[in-house]
């Protein structure tokens, strides 16, 4: 190989190698402003208007959703709609300028008691608004069990889907938990799914990607 085509080689491999460090840094870069986040609307038999609240992290790496009321159940004491319960939050995102953001996870939390026999499922999908839903993503639960849960979803960078630089769009959220008595005996047992909390400790958690907008 001539010394004019290593030569050639090594700069190229120098400037790929100084491109993938900026667009890491770009991705990487966190807004320096703190970021709000308002609910704008609140629908679903699993969060009634003023049981849902959202909080933001320090870092802005991440926001919570914490229900108060989302508890599906089977069985003794259970109406005829109480398998399935669901939630539809649209939230107001205030990003400073020059930003945007997608999802990059979600660990979604409860807790579950269900007979030997019986199932439970979360569901959950979000999108921003004017662009098509996110794929939902299933975690389905089998009895016996009587134990806090949890389930994650995660997106390979590639395939994230930002926020519209320069355009107001809110935030979707839909979830869902469902309870299936299966083999177990629903007149004399209760089965049940909750992804709410008493006291604040058990919650859901949207991890955030930032990244600058490319100027037009």
């Amino acid at each position: 190989m001539s010394r004019a085509l290593f030569a050639s080689g090594a700069t190229a491999a120098i400037l790929a190698s100084l491109l993938a460090a900026q667009n890491a840094s770009a991705v990487n870069r966190t807004p320096p402003d703190k970021i709000t986040i308002d609910i704008a609307t609140v629908n679903g038999s699993g969060c009634r208007p003023g049981s849902a609240a959202v909080a933001v992290s320090e870092d802005n790496t991440a926001f919570t959703v914490t229900y108060s009321e989302y508890l599906a159940k089977v069985g003794v004491g259970a109406g005829p709609t109480d398998f399935r319960k669901n939630c539809q939050l649209n939230l107001v995102v205030h990003v400073p300028q020059g930003f945007t953001y997608a999802v990059a996870s979600a660990d979604y939390r409860g807790f579950a008691s269900l007979q030997s026999g019986a199932t439970a499922m979360q569901k959950a999908s979000y999108y921003f608004q004017g662009s098509p839903d996110t794929a939902a993503r299933n975690h389905p639960f089998k009895g016996p069990l009587d134990d806090n849960w949890q389930a994650s979803d995660s997106t390979e960078w590639g395939q994230l889907v930002w926020a519209p630089c320069g355009v107001k769009r809110n935030f979707n959220i839909n979830t869902e938990v469902r309870v299936n008595a299966g083999t177990s005996d629903p007149k004399k047992t209760t089965s049940f799914m909750t992804m709410d909390s008493t006291d604040g400790d058990i919650n859901t958690i949207y991890r955030l990607a930032w990244k600058e907008c490319e100027e037009s």
